[in-house]
């Protein structure tokens, strides 16, 4: 509106800004939106496109990665309510439960699967590492994405975000002790530092999102900027996935197809085995379609990026194809993850 005393062109321009503004955001929401809904695609395309030019994310590594997965952690923290907490005190149960599956059945199927395969002769040389990467997969807690697969297929998203926090908040000790407690008769396992590096990439970046979430989240900027979030999310995990295949590109090169196959059919079984067990606990607990829906996600999605960085951390320079699993983990769940939440969804109707 014109003010009294202002002049017409300066408000003019005031309007074209803000107008501006305003297309641009929504501009970037549509993208967003895309993003996510072909994030999988996204995410195949770039691992793709790194692996015949390995130059294009060479950047990504160190404290680039780490700050990458910062950003994918603090964009879940800005969607985060203080409600979201409140589920943690409403349904204790469930929430125990979700966490108790989560936390033994994908580490000791993994440790199980790297053991099996191990046995095979093309796969042995390299057993210790990819043990490591998948074993550090199965230690992690729920990825984000869970969340967005749980609504896509209209199962309990609150629980879904319930059991995400509460995983993520007990990362920080069960993910170190699990790796030490499986993988520390391979290699030496830096409890500690795994503790204080998990706490610097997810704990911190979600507190701060949350409290941004807090004090901003009645503004309406605030929210047109949250809707940006979920692209942002899609294209730092490409990053990280990008990454990855830069540093193992020569190690898959050099060691064939055969490997690579090996190792996919790895990831396929220790996320397809979770999907299928996490609905298994449900109806065990007699749990409702939506409850075990998403428990079976949440237990079969891991937070692959959080594995692909703590491989990079501490296990590359002694075991460089450990991440290997974590990458292909990062692109295949969010695959597998639409693929069943469409599957659940088709049941509805």
């Amino acid at each position: 509106m014109l003010k009294k005393g202002q002049p017409k062109l300066s408000f003019f321009v005031e309007l074209l800004i803000l107008q501006c503004e305003t297309d641009n955001i929504r501009m970037l929401r549509k993208i967003s939106a895309f993003l996510s809904d072909k994030a999988s695609i996204f995410i195949i395309l770039t691992a793709v496109v790194t692996f015949f030019f390995p130059e294009l994310f060479s950047w990504v590594k160190g404290d680039t990665q780490t700050i990458i997965l910062g950003i994918i952690m603090l964009t879940m923290g800005l969607t985060l309510t203080p409600q979201d907490f409140k589920l943690l005190a409403q349904r204790p149960l469930d929430i125990l439960i979700g966490a108790a599956a989560q936390f033994t059945i994908m580490p000791l199927v993994a440790f199980s699967l790297s053991w099996l395969f191990s046995q095979v002769p093309a796969f042995a040389p390299y057993s210790t590492a990819m043990a490591i990467g998948l074993i550090l997969v199965g230690c992690c807690p729920g990825g984000v994405s869970s969340n967005i697969m749980s609504f896509l297929c209209k199962a309990d998203v609150a629980y879904s975000v319930g059991m995400t926090c509460a995983s993520t908040l007990l990362a920080p000790v069960l993910t170190p002790l699990l790796v030490l407690l499986l993988a520390g008769e391979r290699v030496d396992v830096d409890a500690i530092g795994m503790f204080r590096q998990i706490l610097i990439v997810t704990i911190i970046p979600i507190a701060i999102g949350f409290l941004l979430n807090l004090w901003l989240g009645h503004k309406d900027i605030f929210k047109k900027v949250q809707g940006c979030m979920p692209g942002l999310s899609v294209i730092c995990l490409a990053c990280i996935v990008g990454g990855v295949v830069s540093t193992v590109h020569d190690p898959l090169v050099e060691n064939g197809i055969v490997l690579f196959l090996l190792t996919f059919c790895m990831v396929f079984l220790h996320n397809s085995i979770g999907y299928v067990l996490g609905y298994t606990v449900g109806r065990l607990f007699k749990f409702s379609t939506a409850k075990k829906r998403t428990l079976s996600i949440e237990v079969g999605m891991q937070n692959a990026g959080l594995g692909t960085n703590l491989a990079m951390t501490f296990f590359v320079a002694t075991n460089p194809m450990a991440v290997v699993p974590c990458a292909i983990s990062c692109a295949w769940h969010s695959i597998s993850g639409t693929i069943l939440a469409n599957f659940f969804a088709r049941k509805n109707s």
